[in-house]
């Protein structure tokens, strides 16, 4: 996510500002930068294994947002949805699952807490 989506829209923002799919009536600009702070930041924060359940909120919105209200929740087709669909659905099971033992959050919780 962090490499081949977020890093581009991070570098084009503001030739996308205009254009970027605002299904919210939010403004395209801050649909845009919602997007890229959960596809970079929030994907640094996962890759490091940091508040990695609180940067996974954002991911799993904004690719459900991206599957159903951009997408059409269609998984087949022209415009499909799929990407974001399987995105969505690991995103989902990392937050189901956790971080894992070699995170910075299980390190913070070993510390702290002297639980395993």
């Amino acid at each position: 996510m962090l490499v081949l989506h977020g890093f581009g829209k991070w570098q084009k923002s503001s030739e996308l500002a205009g254009t970027f799919p605002d299904p919210f009536g939010a403004g395209s600009a801050t649909s845009l930068y919602l997007a890229i702070f959960a596809e970079v930041v929030c994907s640094v924060l996962i890759v490091v294994g940091a508040a990695t359940r609180l940067a996974l909120v954002p991911l799993v919105i904004t690719m459900a947002v991206a599957f159903f209200a951009v997408h059409g929740g269609a998984l087949s087709g022209e415009h499909s949805g799929e990407l974001a669909f399987i995105y969505m659905g690991g995103y989902l099971a990392l937050l189901l699952c956790g971080p894992g033992r070699y995170s910075v959050d299980h390190l913070i919780q070993r510390r702290c807490c002297g639980g395993e």
